[in-house]
């Protein structure tokens, strides 16, 4: 993986859906997000707005912060 953030986003994403045992579609039905999209998602190819991040979170009911921790990454 890169060091880019919208692919750790989205790996945190995915790993938060499989980790409760969701398929994209079952995770797209619930988010109210067409599923191609939640796809794009994950894949770190999409740059989701903050409502849509919000819709993310609430449907894997965790915060926003849960998923954007350390990102982007800062050197020290």
């Amino acid at each position: 993986m890169k060091n880019d953030p919208l692919e750790l986003l989205g790996l945190r994403i995915r790993e938060k859906r499989k980790s409760i045992g969701w398929t994209q579609e079952d995770l797209a039905y619930q988010a109210q997000i067409d599923r191609s999209y939640i796809g794009g998602v994950e894949r770190g190819q999409r740059n989701v707005t903050f409502n849509v991040l919000c819709q993310l979170c609430r449907a894997l009911r965790c915060d926003v912060a849960s998923l954007t921790e350390g990102i982007p990454r800062v050197a020290k």
